[in-house]
């Protein structure tokens, strides 16, 4: 799908000589998501957005990094802007929170638009183990109903950040937010043809945001190229990427033989690491047996009950459950609304005990998730790498260490959908990961 894309640089240089305005620009993106509202990538918008833009106008202040560009915000991020905060669930379709959370105020204090929430899986997926049934489909959620790709509606478009990818995707946002506990940004980058940065983990509050893991819960910018997602990035950690792209890089490639992945995508891969090789880059492949990543499951399993009871206790105001009990009540009283696909998950998780931290199985867990923190920097220290190039894509191993990711599209495949990459750096290394990433597009 051809779209226009708006750069963050080039639409403050337009706003400067005042070739356009931020209520303009707002106006045109709230027009583009009405009339792809059958895609559902957009789950409600922002009744002031066009009144925000228009105080941005009025300022005479000088320019701020993000002066009135318009951007999307998953669904499981509070917004003090009377839209819904509810990780695209019907059992908090009424929980409106009165403060923004404080990411949203980094965004806003930029001079960004914030044009609505994007639909999500619900509960970032984790309704249902897919490992033990029939999982809920990637971008369907109870309340924003199913969100589909925007090249092939018959197409998986990952999840969970799912609508935020699709809006950035089909033009109607140019930058949006995404939170990722196990591949919910890179995936959903990757399959449909965005940029996505997962920074490393605790990098970006996460105060505010409907949680799965205080462990391994993150956010981070999707958009349409390096730059932008750069740009917002920096807002996001309170710092400023200056790009300087970097072809004198020695990078790992890590085969995962076990992650399951089409020939087109190894082949796309296979040539992107050749155009590391034209481009000078030192290659040097890790042979070892691949790191498990098992852990995650375990975490997130004993994590999320006190995690969501303690969002819930912070937020949740009127006709809104006060914690993970009433939620699964709810969606029993509702459940042809409320429970198409089951709710395994959250019940697996409501029956951990409150001695949880001491359980042998969640220590085991944080004990092998260390563990695999320390085998992958040990590849960057022993090998001294600056990045490394999943070959298979595969986006859970940065997840589950918090080492920072990026995906950008190299391909398609025959039907014309898209085919993303991924690269890790070490933790707090996100200047290496834009650096070369950006000597490679």
């Amino acid at each position: 799908m051809a779209i226009k894309i708006m750069l963050i640089r080039k639409y403050l240089k337009e706003l400067e000589t005042k070739t356009t305005t931020a209520r303009e620009t707002t106006i045109g993106y709230l027009e583009k998501i009405a009339a792809n509202s059958h895609l559902n990538a957009v789950i409600e918008v922002n009744p002031n957005a066009e009144k925000d833009a228009a105080a941005i106008d009025k300022m005479q202040d000088k320019p701020s990094p993000l002066q009135g560009f318009p951007i999307l915000l998953k669904d499981n991020i509070n917004t003090a802007d009377s839209t819904v905060t509810s990780a695209g669930s019907l059992s908090l379709a009424n929980n409106i929170v009165s403060q923004d959370a404080p990411m949203v105020k980094l965004l806003r204090r930029a001079g960004a638009v914030v044009l609505g929430k994007s639909n999500m899986t619900e509960f970032a997926n984790y309704m249902v183990d897919y490992r033990e049934v029939q999982g809920m489909p990637n971008g369907y959620s109870s309340r924003g109903g199913q969100c589909v790709h925007p090249v092939d509606p018959s197409a998986d478009p990952s999840g969970s950040s799912t609508g935020s990818a699709v809006a950035v995707a089909a033009g109607l946002a140019p930058v949006a937010i995404g939170s990722e506990t196990y591949g919910s940004i890179i995936s959903p980058s990757q399959r449909c043809g965005i940029v996505g940065i997962k920074p490393t983990a605790e990098s970006v509050s996460t105060e505010g945001v409907i949680p799965i893991s205080t462990t391994l819960d993150i956010v981070g910018p999707m958009a349409t190229t390096i730059e932008d997602a750069a740009i917002v990035l920096g807002v996001l950690q309170q710092k400023e990427y200056k790009i300087a792209p970097k072809t004198t890089a020695r990078v790992g490639v890590y085969k995962n033989e076990g992650w399951k992945i089409t020939q087109e995508w190894l082949y796309a891969n296979g040539l992107l690491l050749q155009k590391m090789k034209f481009a000078g880059m030192d290659i040097i492949d890790l042979l070892a047996e691949p790191i498990n990543e098992s852990f995650v499951f375990e975490i997130m399993r004993y994590e999320f009950k006190v995690a969501i009871n303690i969002y819930l206790s912070k937020y949740a105001g009127a006709n809104t459950p006060k914690n993970l009990t009433d939620i699964i009540k709810f969606n029993k009283e509702n459940p042809k609304t409320a429970l198409k696909y089951g709710q395994n998950n959250l019940i697996a998780a409501n029956n951990i005990g409150n001695n949880w931290q001491k359980d042998p199985i969640y220590k085991k867990a944080v004990a092998d998730r260390n563990a695999a923190i320390d085998r992958l920097d040990s590849f960057f220290v022993d090998n001294n790498l600056d990045v490394v190039f999943m070959e298979s894509a595969h986006c859970g191993l940065a997840a589950g260490t918090g080492f920072p990711s990026i995906t950008f599209p190299i391909g398609k495949t025959e039907g014309g959908l898209p085919i993303g990459c991924c690269f890790v750096a070490q933790r707090g290394r996100e200047d290496l990961l834009i650096d070369v990433t950006s000597a490679l597009i």
